[in-house]
């Protein structure tokens, strides 16, 4: 009886410990200039995540998009690479979310474009990490239409903006595992 309790109680720790990050659609279209990706995905937040959320301590996404070119004689050749930065923090005083998106590094100092919003809760905040929609990735005029390209999406928690203490004891546990990817060849239908 106690192996069988200590098998569940196992089972039931790895069950928790394991999130999966799921990219459940992704969508490219061709505007006139540009090509567009949206994209939908499902994960929950794991507990250790959450807990530093309420605690006050800003957590970054990453949305990366590269346009890769197809050779055979060599690893693919990067074209085009856009990154997409969401810090996701809760205001105590006020007890809302605030959600800032902005393109390039967070860190960085550059001027950039930039976008805040509130929420009343944690559920509505993720809802909107969880989509992107119509986001710029690359030029039409930058891409040769002869050319073979695919691209190469990713999103992860990036656990390099977190706090030192929170960096080492985050390393390697996979309960700050929060990451996806998809690789998928550059065709779509021209956006009316």
């Amino acid at each position: 009886m106690r192996l069988l309790f200590a098998c569940l109680l196992l089972l039931a720790a790895v069950a928790h410990a394991q999130v999966a990050t799921d990219i459940t659609q992704l969508r490219l279209e061709r505007s006139d200039d540009e090509w567009q990706l949206s994209a939908q995905l499902q994960f929950e937040t794991p507990m250790a995540v959450e807990d530093a959320l309420l605690k006050g301590i800003p957590m970054v996404f990453v949305y990366s998009a590269d346009v890769l070119r197809e050779r055979w004689y060599w690893y693919d050749k990067k074209v085009q690479s856009a990154e997409r930065h969401m810090r996701l923090a809760y205001q105590p005083l006020t007890r809302r979310w605030r959600l800032n998106v902005g393109s390039g590094s967070a860190a960085s100092s550059g001027v950039g474009l930039a976008l805040n919003q509130s929420f009343d809760s944690l559920a509505q905040a993720l809802s909107a990490i969880k989509r992107v929609a119509k986001w710029r990735i690359a030029d039409v005029s930058d891409l040769d239409a002869s050319t073979k390209y695919k691209v190469d999406f990713r999103f992860r928690l990036d656990l390099g903006q977190l706090p030192r203490p929170f960096q080492i004891g985050a390393l390697g546990q996979s309960d700050w595992d929060v990451s996806a990817s998809v690789v998928t060849p550059l065709v779509a239908e021209s956006s009316k």
